[in-house]
């Protein structure tokens, strides 16, 4: 099997880190992302150390500053003529609206709009693949997106505003998989409170290991069975694909949800 290049953000620790490992082991091209030039170097370090895989790349950008994020997206299109698989899994739980220059909250940028502009920007280079995947890292967690309070840039409560940025994140999954219907687009919760710094901090405990989120995150970039279930959304609390929020599937919040963001991102 030909290898793959596979782009996964927020890949200097948690999930994304041991899936990044994982993936390299397979002998896969993996395009490794951090907010940190330095941690991100030493990342490509301690990859090659544990695999022996040279074909390791990285990327930097705070998703909290779209400016940053656009900038990314130049220097990977500079760099490589296709993508098989991004792996949407940088997320932030804490944080304000004054943490990011736009004002809009903390959350609803990193989680969703980072996503999306780097999606967008990339979208080309998905489609040169032969078989392309986005798989964007959803939550259990999914609340009904205040428009009014995210427009006014209002300080939402901590667990809401997550919340309504997974969904926000779910909704835009729908979206993807029928507009490009050539790339397999799926949401995923890789698994309710894994033993990652996100967790531990969020609420100082875990209930299962990273590797559960991991190795799903390596089976859905990878596995023939999950290339038919664009639009889905898979939760790993159960195991088995299900149902996320009725609005990922209500075309008229999927409209409103997209006009939105193009609005507040023109």
């Amino acid at each position: 099997m030909e290898n793959k290049n596979i782009f996964i953000t927020g890949s200097t620790d948690g999930i994304g880190k041991i899936a990044a490992i994982a993936l390299a082991k397979q002998g896969q091209n993996v395009m490794v992302h951090g907010r940190s030039q330095a941690k991100v170097n030493d990342l490509i370090k301690e990859i090659e150390s544990l695999t022996n895989n040279k074909n390791i790349k990285g990327f930097v950008a705070d998703f909290s500053n779209l400016e940053e994020v656009k900038n990314m997206i130049a220097t990977i299109r500079n760099t490589f003529e296709s993508i098989d698989v991004l792996i949407n899994n940088a997320g932030v739980f804490h944080g304000t609206s004054a943490n990011n220059n736009l004002g809009f909250d903390l959350r609803f940028t990193v989680n969703y709009l980072a996503p999306f502009v780097l999606t967008n920007g990339l979208i080309e280079l998905l489609e040169k693949a032969n078989q392309p995947r986005i798989i964007n890292l959803s939550s259990a967690a999914q609340a009904k997106v205040d428009y009014g309070k995210l427009e006014n840039k209002s300080i939402l409560e901590v667990n809401n505003a997550y919340a309504q940025s997974k969904l926000a994140l779910t909704i835009w999954t729908t979206y993807l998989s029928e507009k490009y219907q050539n790339i397999t687009s799926i949401a995923v919760n890789p698994g309710s409170l894994l033993r990652t710094k996100m967790a531990l901090d969020a609420y100082g405990q875990f209930w299962s290991p990273a590797e559960k989120g991991s190795d799903l995150l390596v089976e859905l970039a990878l596995d023939e069975k999950h290339y038919n279930r664009s639009g889905d959304y898979f939760d790993n609390d159960s195991g088995r694909y299900t149902t996320a929020h009725p609005d990922a599937y209500n075309k008229n919040e999927i409209e409103k949800l997209i006009a939105f963001t193009h609005k507040i991102l023109e």
